[in-house]
């Protein structure tokens, strides 16, 4: 199945309004917006993909739509998915973009493995 671009769109549009660079990366059969080299905000299947500060991220699960990102069937600790629930009104994906990229400069990048 494949992504939302609708809201992979609108979330572009948010990314640019704040002046944040931004590279793109297909994930997960989703899509991946990098900032700073690092995963900040997504889209899969018709979620978005949140990396959230993970002292936040209890108080984060009481905001409607969002559910604990289980993509390896085990919740995975600083990521939330939103439903369209909690991303229709465009305030509502802006606070989220907002809050990813608030925690972006605290979140470690991944490792690079080296070419052989």
């Amino acid at each position: 199945m494949a992504y939302d671009e609708l809201l992979a769109d609108r979330i572009r549009q948010v990314l640019k309004e704040k002046k944040s660079s931004f590279n793109e990366k297909n994930m997960f059969g989703g899509i991946c917006f990098m900032v700073n080299g690092k995963m900040c905000i997504g889209v899969i299947k018709n979620d978005l993909m949140a990396r959230v500060n993970p002292e936040q991220e209890t108080e984060f699960l009481n905001d409607k739509g969002v559910r604990p990102m289980d993509f390896t069937r085990r919740p995975m600790k600083g990521y939330v998915y939103v439903d369209a629930n909690g991303t229709d009104m465009d305030e509502d994906l802006e606070k989220w973009v907002d809050r990813c990229l608030a925690f972006n400069p605290l979140a470690k990048s991944s490792k690079k493995t080296k070419k052989k």
